[in-house]
């Protein structure tokens, strides 16, 4: 599908991720417009709309999905509806991004992407870091061999209960209902995929997950193995009750090595034969403006998009094998 004219987009779900992150990227990118949203709280809606000067506003998301006028949505929900909302829009045939993960389970994220293949719609999962300029100066080392052949990556994250997390307040992002692995699914889901994206494929995938917090029903500790393709090993782990926050990530090489971290904006740190070397490679203010500027490079035919429906559906069946589903 190679569409040249503006693409008029509709965002279903105005939390806190469209405010800066992605919402104004949509609005910057030449060739996009948002002329619809949708949220249920009319008078949050309404905010949101003014404040962003976007023309329409629905609180039923069937009339957003079937407006006419509308070419593409971005579903920005929690994950637990996102089958719901994707297969409404494969559906009536428009162009979908949606918010990762992809869906609460791989299950789900196949029902998703079959429905889009079906009818050869395009679909882009906001895994955005592969769109990325600092992630992008790292898979070109790699693809370049300044490491030699890849051996292994290694990645921790870890955090200390929040203080939403210690009085037991409600937070989707540790209700095991919509998202079982808890803020596994919420941010390790970014690292494993740009991993895939880095490395290639992964063959195999095990992992152990618990709960040793007791403070939600997802968990809150999990550990993983996997196999890439080219043969690289991986290990993960991610516990959510620490009393600091660390995410630090190395890549180990035949030659070198290379450590950078998924969330903070650190140096990314190349060690080989010829010595050191530091880059700062600063992120955008609305993070997702590559990922959002590749869907139009995808949609006018000039680029391949680097998260699709295939590569998002890949990474679920990762994550869902870390956490002992599959």
């Amino acid at each position: 599908m190679v569409k040249t004219e503006t693409i008029k987009w509709g965002i279903i779900g105005c939390g806190n991720v469209t405010e800066v992150k992605s919402g104004p990227a949509y609005q910057k990118e030449e060739g996009f417009e948002v002329l619809a949203v949708m949220r249920r709280n009319r008078e949050k809606l309404e905010d949101y709309a003014k404040r962003h000067k976007i023309p329409r506003f629905y609180t039923n998301a069937d009339d957003l999905i079937y407006d006419k006028d509308i070419d593409a949505i971005y579903i920005a929900t929690p994950p637990d509806s996102h089958k719901f909302y994707g297969l409404k829009v494969a559906e009536v045939g428009k162009i979908c991004c949606i918010e990762k993960p992809m869906a609460s389970s791989y299950a789900d994220s196949l029902e998703i992407y079959n429905a889009f293949k079906g009818k050869n719609i395009p679909l882009f999962i906001a895994y955005y870091r592969r769109s990325l300029p600092r992630f992008n100066k790292i898979k070109q080392w790699l693809d370049d061999g300044v490491i030699g052949e890849i051996r292994h990556v290694r990645w921790h994250l870890s955090k200390p209960p929040n203080q939403l997390d210690i009085g037991q307040g409600y937070n989707w992002r540790t209700d095991a209902k919509i998202a079982p692995g808890g803020y596994f699914d919420d941010l390790a889901s970014h690292g494993l995929d740009l991993f895939i994206y880095l490395l290639g494929n992964i063959v195999e995938a095990s992992g152990i997950a618990t709960n040793q917090l007791g403070l939600y029903t997802a968990k809150d500790a999990i550990i993983g193995n996997w196999l890439h393709e080219n043969g690289a090993t991986g290990q993960g782990s991610w516990n959510f009750g620490s009393h600091q926050r660390e995410d630090k990530v190395e890549v180990f090489g035949s030659t070198g090595k290379i450590s950078f971290s998924i969330f903070n904006e650190e140096p990314i740190i190349l060690v080989n034969s010829k010595g050191e070397e530091k880059l700062e490679i600063p992120n955008p203010i609305h993070i997702q403006e590559f990922h959002v500027s590749n869907m139009r490079n995808h949609l006018i035919g000039t680029k391949s998009h680097p998260s699709s429906g295939s590569s998002g559906l890949h990474t679920s069946w990762v994550m869902d094998k870390i956490l002992g589903v599959l």
